[in-house]
């Protein structure tokens, strides 16, 4: 049996893809990666964004469409499957297996349910004691950089944010799992590994066990540091959460080279009585205390953001504390984006009353602001030489290698596919709006 598996949105969304893959492997289909010719469709699916359950209906009915011959079996998994449930099937009669966040390890078991001739197969239950977080080497989204979930869930419950709804509460791996599957990478010729989760410094396994004796007053610091000591190449984490993004994080990237200098960290707002609003339980001087803890590092951090423009009630006076916000951190990049309401939510009871107009003209202007502050800080890295970890073609150009310096920069350069997988110094010789191009240093 061939199995297609589609995934929208996140890096956590992509992991949770490897570890379907990985069972479906191991219980004996082969996995291709085209929707022609499979007998099981299944689509992971993200509800951040709006519309995320328009586009997965869109996309049912484009397989519907275009197949010739008996449908496969389709089937729904992630966050769209767990908020939406048995709602799919009424909606989209043609899918016929809709499982949760937590029932990914079960896919396997759920679709031969139905292709023995089950109509409906529902299971949006919590993941089974004793279920491993494996992933394959072979199912891996790249050979070069792996993904390790080391939390998933999420517990601040921001007012905007569906995640704690569609992942359910914190759930941490302990160290001694994620130690294993760094030295599992490092050990398969993986250069860097990202520290996944919706909040990787909320990490708060059950036990500290494989953690003793290594410095650090949080949990997340210590792991960092214990990450760091398996000796692959380049660690990143992401994302993190202002309120507990301590001093003691900075200290472990002052002390472990091979902990990478980027930063993400998402502000949202500028404005205190926003912040309040959204439940982000920090204020403007906590956010910027956190940024300057940041910028004393003795190595030079790129930090990165998220923004949201015309939350409910947001004032212009309120967006302007967003623009200076911004002035102030200046960010190396910069994610922005509309509020837009996702029901469940306790921002979703709240009239919305920024029109559209003005979302994206405040939209616009912090785009503006952002490219003005990004440009230069991209056009003064021309002529300075970096190390790339080569980690495939470039879209634009086949001939040329892309990949990520250490502070999570975009660099394409000519270089000969034998490299991929390597870490290379490149020369920066032309900056573009979000990316760099480079020279190969002999």
């Amino acid at each position: 049996m061939k199995v297609y598996l589609e995934t929208f949105g996140c890096q956590m969304n992509v992991s949770d893809t490897e570890r379907a893959a990985t069972q479906f492997r191991a219980a004996g289909y082969d996995l291709i990666d085209h929707e022609s010719g499979a007998d099981v469709v299944i689509f992971n699916t993200c509800s951040i964004r709006e519309r995320a359950a328009q586009k997965l209906y869109t996309r049912v009915g484009e397989i519907v469409h275009r197949h010739v011959g008996p449908l496969p079996v389709i089937g729904v998994t992630g966050c769209v499957a767990q908020l939406e449930g048995e709602a799919i099937f009424k909606q989209s009669p043609s899918v016929k297996v809709v499982a949760g966040t937590r029932a990914t390890d079960r896919l396997p078991d759920l679709i031969s349910r139905a292709l023995e001739g089950e109509r409906r197969v529902l299971d949006l239950g919590e993941r089974e004691p004793g279920e491993s977080w494996d992933v394959s080497i072979v199912e891996r989204h790249s050979a070069q950089v792996g993904f390790v979930p080391i939390i998933e869930g999420c517990n601040k419950f921001c007012s905007y944010c569906i995640v704690p709804y569609s992942r359910g509460r914190e759930r941490s791996r302990s160290a001694a799992e994620i130690w294993d599957e760094v030295i599992k990478l490092r050990d398969n010729g993986f250069k860097e590994i990202h520290l996944i989760g919706q909040n990787v410094n909320s990490y708060r396994p059950q036990t500290e066990a494989g953690m003793e004796g290594i410095a650090g007053s949080t949990p997340f610091s210590r792991l960092l540091r214990m990450v760091a000591k398996t000796g692959i190449e380049r660690i990143k984490f992401t994302t993190s959460f202002p309120r507990d993004f301590h001093p003691d994080i900075v200290a472990a990237l002052n002390d472990h080279e091979n902990l990478c200098n980027w930063v993400h960290l998402p502000a949202q707002s500028g404005n205190d009585r926003v912040l309040r609003a959204m439940r982000r339980g920090y204020t403007r001087a906590d956010y910027l205390r956190r940024i300057e803890s940041i910028n004393n590092c003795r190595r030079k951090v790129s930090i990165t953001s998220d923004l949201i423009v015309g939350y409910p009630g947001e004032t212009e006076a309120e967006f302007a504390d967003t623009m200076s916000l911004v002035e102030q951190c200046r960010y190396e990049g910069l994610y922005i984006f509309k509020y837009s309401e996702r029901a469940g939510t306790p921002s979703a009871k709240i009239a919305d009353d920024v029109t559209k107009e003005q979302k994206t003209i405040r939209y616009m202007a912090l785009e503006r602001l952002q490219r003005s502050i990004q440009t230069p800080i991209y056009q003064s890295l021309v002529g300075k030489t970096f190390e790339v970890l080569a980690e495939g073609r470039s879209t634009k150009n086949p001939t040329d290698l892309t990949g990520h310096t250490t502070c999570h920069k975009v660099v394409n350069f000519a270089a000969p596919p034998s490299l991929i997988g390597e870490v290379v110094k490149v020369v920066i010789e032309t900056a573009k709006p979000n990316s760099l191009l480079g020279r190969l240093v002999a």
